[in-house]
Parts: C-alpha cells; structure tokens; sequence
C-alpha cells in the first residue's frame, strides 16, 4: 500500500502535488475538527493523512533540490 500511494504522488505534475496537499491539510482540519467534537474515532486515517502530507512534501523538496 504504502509504495503505491509515493508511486502514484511520483506521477503528478507539480502543481497537481500543490493541489493534492492543500486537499489533505483540508481533510486533516476537517477530521481533526470531528474528533475534538468527539464525531470520529478514526485515528487510523489521522495518521495516514498525515504520512500522505508528508510523502508529498518530500517530493517536492527532492524536485525543488534537483532531485527525481
């Protein structure tokens, strides 16, 4: 799982992985929002977005570094 999700990040355009962190940012807010309110008990899915924001953010440091 985890290498299909860089893999797929690694084939968008740079401004598709602008538009895809701002995407997850959002649904981290919205989540984070829920489980203050005590809506969600996804913990899981916390994490993964988190990583997701991560993965992305290292590839366009690698790129903005000459990188792959």
């Amino acid at each position: 799982m985890k290498n299909s999700s860089i893999e797929r990040f690694r084939q968008m355009g740079d401004q598709e992985l602008d538009s895809r962190e701002a995407d997850l940012r959002d649904q981290l807010f919205r989540l984070r929002f829920q489980l203050s309110m005590g809506q969600s008990e996804s913990i899981k899915k916390l994490r993964q977005l988190r990583r997701d924001i991560a993965r992305v953010q290292t590839l366009q440091r690698q790129r903005s570094a000459g990188g792959k």
